[in-house]
């Protein structure tokens, strides 16, 4: 998959609360993945993992999208902190999934616009 398959998607992820770039991105014969860390002291850094999780692990039960969100890291003991070595990944195990539509999955359902912090506030928050 040419690296400019991904410019949407990470354009988009860079917009998001908390999100920090670079962004890395790659494809194999089995699908391909975008990496990219979270600023775990970004007032809104849990709320992006949840909507992040929600849409692209759990959206709807019945049709799953062939992505999965998840956090990575090398040994904690190796090496440090969640602040300096936590990951998170998006992986899509469907090459014709491609990462401009999961931008788009994105656009539409996380808050719009996905920059503004004030849209990213909940009443309910605990």
């Amino acid at each position: 998959m040419d690296l400019r398959a991904f410019q949407k998607l990470e354009e988009y992820l860079l917009k998001v609360p908390a999100v920090i770039g670079p962004i890395g991105s790659g494809s194999e014969e089995t699908g391909w993945w975008v990496k990219f860390a979270i600023d775990i002291e970004h007032s809104l850094s849990w709320h992006v993992v949840q909507e992040l999780g929600h849409v692209l692990n759990y959206l709807s039960l019945d049709e799953r999208l062939p992505t999965v969100f998840k956090s990575v890291s090398p040994p904690p003991y190796m090496n440090g902190g969640p602040s300096e070595y936590l990951s998170w990944v998006i992986e899509c195990s469907d090459l014709e999934f491609r990462p401009g539509t999961v931008a788009e999955w994105l656009e539409g359902r996380l808050p719009r616009p996905v920059d503004d912090l004030k849209e990213w506030v909940v009443d309910n928050d605990g």
